[in-house]
């Protein structure tokens, strides 16, 4: 069973970047569609961005299109969320989260694997 462990969260003004690692263990990377998701304060788990199990077939969340780029290291088995042009709307609790399918889906119930999770936080 595949660990996640997700690092690289912080504070971050408006209009600033942040990457998201997610490291994993206990099996190749190569194996899961890996995505990446958010929650906020009173509000359900979101789809942000996936990515296929070789890459380079990506889905993103309509508005992070253009500023978030997920990208994959199968050698080094991590994941990564790059954040650009932050907005105060994208503070949350990101997750990154993996799943033993050949294609992309974005529900968090078609997940079976989830890291810890790391804060994002945008201030104006």
């Amino acid at each position: 069973q595949v660990q996640l462990v997700e690092s690289g969260g912080g504070l971050v003004q408006t209009g600033g970047s942040l990457r998201l690692s997610c490291t994993a263990s206990g099996g190749p990377l190569s194996n899961y569609v890996m995505g990446w998701f958010r929650q906020a304060p009173g509000k359900e788990r979101e789809f942000v961005a996936a990515v296929g199990r070789t890459g380079p077939g990506t889905t993103y969340k309509d508005s992070v299109k253009g500023r978030f780029t997920i990208f994959r290291d199968n050698a080094n088995n991590t994941v990564y969320l790059q954040m650009n042009s932050l907005r105060p709307e994208d503070t949350a609790i990101y997750f990154c989260a993996g799943m033993n399918k050949r294609i992309i889906f974005i529900k968090p119930t078609d997940y079976q694997y989830w890291g810890q999770g790391t804060q994002v936080t945008v201030s104006v």
